[in-house]
């Protein structure tokens, strides 16, 4: 079957409204390109343990997750090693009993798993299920293809979303300073005290009242803008 034109993958991230829209889009895309494939699957190391980001749609719940489990299977072996692991039959895999007879019965018999190079990310993998023994083997080139050009979208869009949970960082990080430093404004104003003193106050309360530091200015905020005029959570301790 002949694969699409290698900046489709790049258009579809540019269509994509988000990450998991642009994956599950990738993995269905892949089972219209390699022919014998009914499945499809992508597989991410996060926090050091390895996730499926998106699946195909038809592909059985338990299929990755089983060998995340057991710790091995096809897709495990390709990420953690980064060379392709090819089960033609199932029937006759003697590597993963346990996953082998749990795919078998979902009816799966072929699996072709493929790693993915992606930078900053260690263990991913683009895997491939068949339902026929052999049914991945005579376009294997083109899944390989494939998956070269999906690692360089998969790349990509984790690097947006990477920048993207910078971005919220910094807004929440600002939106916290704000909010501190109108609490000590409003300290400065009360007590009389300058600047270091009613920080050092408002920790001080935040400690001894178990509340994060942004919470407590907040509701000194909340309070003095309600107009209830009195110290509130920021009181003398």
């Amino acid at each position: 079957m002949t694969a699409e034109p290698p900046d489709t993958l790049d258009h579809a991230l540019v269509r994509s409204q988000g990450l998991d829209t642009l994956l599950r889009d990738l993995t269905d895309r892949a089972v219209r390109d390699v022919s014998g494939a009914v499945a499809c699957s992508i597989t991410v190391r996060r926090s050091d343990r390895l996730l499926t980001l998106a699946g195909s749609r038809g592909l059985p719940a338990g299929l990755d997750l089983r060998q995340y489990e057991n710790g091995s299977g096809p897709c495990v072996d390709a990420a953690q090693t980064e060379s392709p692991r090819y089960v033609p039959d199932l029937a006759t895999e003697t590597r993963w009993p346990a996953y082998t007879e749990y795919a078998r019965a979902t009816g799966v018999r072929c699996v072709l798993a493929l790693p993915l190079a992606l930078e900053g990310e260690t263990g991913a993998a683009l895997n491939l299920y068949g339902l026929e023994p052999g049914s991945l083997a005579e376009d294997r080139e083109t899944a390989r293809a494939f998956a070269e050009r999906a690692a360089g979208a998969v790349d990509a869009a984790l690097r947006i979303e990477r920048q993207r949970s910078s971005v919220a960082d910094v807004r929440t990080a600002l939106l916290s300073r704000s909010v501190i430093d109108q609490a000590v404004g409003i300290l400065m104003s009360r007590e009389r005290v300058d600047a270091r003193v009613a920080l050092d106050r408002l920790r001080r309360v935040s400690q001894n009242r178990n509340v994060k530091l942004r919470d407590l200015c907040q509701d000194l905020v909340d309070r003095v803008a309600g107009g209830t005029g009195g110290t509130g959570s920021g009181g003398r301790q």
